[in-house]
């Protein structure tokens, strides 16, 4: 499996944290009608962002391992520690937001986080096959 397969398959969730991004930027007052922030829309992504190339990058490097379960075990354990981020960074800001938490803004990084990992795993088990037919 080679780098540069796995930088190309990476494509889409940088696509996906562009496109979500720029409509969160260009969209603020649609947003704003609908009582959510756009600050917190653009802090989850950034941060769903990140948690999954962390992810991404753990599985690639996995890729090579002989034993299968290696495999199996960095999905999933990409899938968990990206909820683990999510989770503290939840807590994070309701600590410091208080009382003023936007509850829509968290209801749509949750939508964002199934949306990133729904990508994430079907590209992983494209590449998975990949590694098959190798």
């Amino acid at each position: 499996m080679s780098n540069n397969s796995v930088s190309r398959s990476f494509r889409p969730l940088l696509l996906l944290f562009v496109i979500t991004t720029a409509l969160f930027i260009t969209s603020r007052a649609r947003f704003a009608r609908w009582d959510v922030n756009t600050d917190v829309l653009i802090i989850g992504n950034l941060v769903l962002f990140a948690a999954t190339a962390v992810s991404f990058y753990l599985f690639s490097r996995s890729m090579g391992s002989k034993n299968p379960m290696a495999v199996v075990r960095t999905v999933y354990g990409g899938v968990f520690s990206k909820m683990m981020i999510c989770l503290i960074t939840v807590f994070i800001y309701i600590f410091i937001a208080g009382k003023g938490v936007n509850k829509a803004g968290i209801f749509g990084c949750m939508f964002l986080y199934l949306l990133y990992t729904i990508l994430e795993v079907v590209i992983l088990m494209k590449l998975s096959k990949q590694k098959k037919n190798v």
